[in-house]
């Protein structure tokens, strides 16, 4: 394989990733959500800002944690991974899930976590 063959290989998901990210909001997004895991509701508030998120949430048995998110930013849906600690019996938590745009104002998200359980989102846009 050429070198120029090789380049444009490596070069060409990098650029789809930096032109995906490239629409990042630059005012946060703050939402809500409600969930549920093992008959227990639980509950989380997030926000997303430059392709990054945070996300405080209560799972069952009164575990409580923190979650940090990447989102990858196209122009009307957001997927999204990320990972966790909380307290309680199981302290690593990852989730994934996506957000898409309802209208100019609000979105619309599902998701899982492996300690809060599916969750649906909604959010505010600025």
């Amino acid at each position: 394989m050429s070198l120029i063959s090789r380049t444009l290989i490596t070069a060409v998901p990098l650029v789809v990733l930096a032109a995906s990210n490239a629409n990042a909001q630059l005012i946060p997004e703050p939402w809500v959500s409600v969930g549920a895991r093992n008959n227990s509701v639980t509950y989380s508030v997030g926000a997303k800002f430059i392709g990054f998120g945070a996300e405080l949430g209560t799972g069952p048995k009164g575990a409580t944690g923190v979650d940090v998110l990447k989102f990858v930013n196209f122009p009307f849906v957001s997927p999204y991974v990320g990972v966790g600690v909380y307290s309680g019996d199981k302290t690593v938590a990852y989730s994934g899930g996506v957000q898409v745009g309802a209208s100019s104002n609000f979105f619309l998200g599902v998701g899982y976590n492996s300690v809060r359980g599916v969750n649906g989102q909604i959010g505010v846009k600025f």
